[in-house]
């Protein structure tokens, strides 16, 4: 199997406010998706706070996680960075601790054009001689990837998938037949955004790059693996459990969120970086009940386990 395949679980990174890694409380988290036997860790994603961190503190984390995993579960390590010089430095810094493969952003302040991500990506590439993803993800970095540049760049060696934002009017079926048909059918595609993960693999997508099977491996796998066996109506009542949490997601942003599900899972203890600022109660009041509506759920008839509380 490829390594873009199937459900991709993205953690939060435990640090303190000066940005230092809590490597027990990450071991833990990583720990926790290993033993769910989700198909990859991806480390250091939006989700991870990749862009708060410094390269020691991102050296740390992917050190951590193979000391942890490493040989378990593959690790995708995130390496998106302002300058190209500094993106390249911290794909080998991944590679030297022995990730399995790579994720990058076309993180940028000015405003970038297709001949620019075009050659970051390419430099990425081949200074990290690991399978990489390209991440297509214009909610934080205001760059959109036209066809024809995932197109290029799926001739690139060591490029040889995609993680795409979901398709504006919920049309995977069409998407997914325009971007096989421009990259072959060796390079994989996934998508993020949870709430359309279950409906993406039901139409065809390798992978689902999740937010919350970071935190809540085992739920996520289930809906995982009935979207992948095409289960349709599995798919809709496991994916409806989720509902609540999703329409947190949509409204605080799944970032926020998830820094309160650690904490109510007590699977760690930590504030998101400043200047995201942590959930107030009443919204942490609507996070315990949407996880309280999950585990009903999910302890309803089933063998799927919550983490914890």
């Amino acid at each position: 199997m490829s390594l873009f395949q199937g459900l991709s679980a993205f953690p939060i990174t435990p640090a303190d406010a000066s940005g230092r890694l809590d490597t027990a409380a990450l071991a833990r988290l990583l720990k926790n998706i290993e033993e769910a036997r989700a198909d990859s860790i991806g480390l250091l994603g939006s989700t991870g706070a990749y862009a708060f961190l410094t390269r020691q503190e991102r050296r740390r984390a992917v050190e951590t996680a193979m000391d942890t995993v490493g040989g378990k579960i593959p690790v995708i390590v995130g390496v998106g960075a302002i300058r190209t010089s500094d993106a390249v430095d911290l794909a080998g810094d991944a590679k030297a601790a022995g990730a399995d493969g790579l994720l990058l952003a076309p993180v940028s302040y000015t405003p970038l054009v297709d001949d620019e991500v075009f050659e970051h990506f390419t430099a990425v590439a081949d200074a990290g001689q690991l399978p990489l993803c390209i991440y297509n993800n214009p909610g934080t970095t205001r760059f959109t990837f036209s066809l024809d540049l995932i197109s290029r760049l799926s001739k690139v060696a060591n490029i040889e998938a995609v993680k795409m934002p979901l398709p504006s009017g919920g049309d995977f079926a069409s998407e997914l037949a325009s971007l096989r048909s421009a990259t072959g059918s060796a390079f994989r595609i996934g998508y993020s955004g949870d709430w359309g993960g279950a409906p993406a693999l039901l139409a065809g997508s390798d992978a689902w790059y999740s937010v919350v099977a970071g935190l809540l491996p085992s739920p996520a796998l289930a809906l995982t693996r009935a979207a992948q066996a095409g289960d349709a109506a599995t798919v809709e009542r496991l994916d409806a459990a989720f509902g609540p949490l999703w329409a947190l997601f949509k409204e605080f942003g799944s970032f926020r969120v998830m820094y309160v599900v650690a904490s109510l899972l007590n699977l760690c203890d930590v504030d998101p970086p400043r200047p995201v600022l942590p959930l107030k109660h009443q919204a942490r009041q609507r996070v315990a009940a949407a996880l309280d509506h999950l585990d009903a759920v999910f302890s309803a008839g089933s063998t799927v386990c919550m983490q914890p509380r």
